[in-house]
């Protein structure tokens, strides 16, 4: 099979279940910002995570392909191939919120991004997140979508920041809290 196909040379590409689209579509801009966030969720394992935060990385990119072709296919199309996000893929990201922030000292105040490398990426990874969440809450407006796309979004947004807190303790990295100047 070759990589390219010339099909998309026009600007147009193909949603799961072959209805064409064009590639400014809020729906590609959607599963495209997944797909930047699964990229920058494998520079974070290209950063040599500690072992519990590389396999939990390793499963949110698998989930966001998951979520990547929920997003790609429109709600009426069927298939026996095509998996969507469930409830279970939310109680996951529940679970391991829950899990690592036990680990941590609660939060008196926000923190800036920031810390060690893996923190860093993975407050980046966060931001994009959150991206990707606008576009899925612009698309819902348009079109009936998967109904955990947005949820699933808002709660791995909020594990990756929990992430990125673990990685700083786990690197022994104080976190840099926001300070509010005083207003001249």
């Amino acid at each position: 099979m070759k990589i390219y196909t010339k099909t998309g040379d026009k600007g147009n590409t193909s949603l799961f279940g072959g209805k064409r689209t064009s590639k400014d579509s809020l729906r590609i801009e959607a599963y495209g910002t997944v797909d930047e966030l699964n990229s920058a969720l494998g520079i974070a394992r290209a950063l040599n995570p500690q072992l519990e935060l590389d396999e939990i990385i390793s499963h949110l990119q698998n989930d966001l392909f998951v979520l990547g072709a929920d997003l790609a296919t429109p709600l009426k199309t069927r298939s026996a191939h095509l998996q969507r996000i469930q409830d279970d893929h939310i109680s996951a990201l529940e679970h391991t919120i829950d899990r690592l922030d036990a680990r941590l000292q609660p939060l008196s105040t926000f923190v800036l991004p920031g810390g060690s490398q893996i923190a860093s990426q993975l407050h980046l990874a966060r931001t994009i997140c959150r991206r990707a969440e606008r576009f899925v809450v612009r698309l819902s407006r348009k079109e009936k979508i998967g109904p955990l796309c947005i949820v699933y979004l808002n709660r791995l947004s909020d594990l990756l920041f929990v992430m990125a807190r673990f990685a700083n303790y786990n690197d022994g990295r104080q976190e840099t809290p926001w300070i509010v100047s005083p207003k001249s």
